[in-house]
Order: C-alpha cells, then sequence, then structure tokens
C-alpha cells in the first residue's frame, strides 16, 4: 500500500468515529427539542452535516485509491448513514491499516506466505 491509500484510509478512519458520534448527539438532540424546550439541532446539525460531507469525500478518495470493490464501498457508505456505522467503520478501516502494514513489513523482511 502506497502513502497516498494508506492516507486516505487514514483521514476515512479518522473521521469515521466522530460522525458517528455527531449523529447520535443529532438524535439526541431532534428527543429533546420535542419533549423540553432545548433546541440545538440547528447547532448540530450543522456539525453534523460538515462531518457527513468530509466521510463522503474521504470514502470517495479511499474507494478510488484503495482499489475497493462495489460491495466494499457500499458497505462503508452504508455504514456512514446508520447511527452508530461510523464505529463499526473505524474499527474495520483500523484492521485494515494494521494488516497493511504488516504486510509491508514481512515484504521488507523478505517473508513468503506459505
Amino acid at each position: 500500500m502506497d502513502i497516498k491509500t494508506a492516507s486516505a484510509l487514514r483521514r476515512l478512519r479518522l473521521v469515521s468515529a466522530p460522525e458517528a458520534v455527531s449523529f447520535l448527539v443529532l438524535l439526541v438532540c431532534s428527543v429533546l427539542k420535542r419533549t423540553t424546550d432545548f433546541n440545538a439541532v440547528p447547532v448540530m446539525g450543522a456539525v453534523h452535516g460538515v462531518l457527513f460531507v468530509l466521510y463522503v469525500l474521504f470514502w470517495a478518495d479511499a474507494w478510488n485509491r484503495a482499489k475497493w470493490g462495489f460491495g466494499t464501498a457500499a458497505l462503508y457508505f452504508v455504514l456512514s448513514v446508520l447511527p452508530t456505522g461510523g464505529f463499526f467503520a473505524e474499527r474495520r478501516l483500523r484492521r485494515e491499516a494494521e494488516n497493511a502494514v504488516i504486510a509491508a513489513r514481512a515484504r521488507k523482511e523478505g517473508v513468503v506466505n506459505a
């Protein structure tokens, strides 16, 4: 994996969890708006909107650079629209990055898969 692909995956991973948190907070704010006088929906809506747009941009870049198949790309997109999906995306992307580092070290040391 080259440095640009690793960077694209890292950016997507780093925005996944905050995007998921903002989605959950937005849902809580929506409930509070209807049950109390507290209305933080405009602020949280904007925050979540920015994070979602960043996620989609980083997702498209990662799809392009990592040469994902349609199924993998679709999975990461679907995870972005589920309330807790960003947490699963972050965990999966972290595991993918760790495996890439292990594979790169093995290639560097001349270890061949048996």
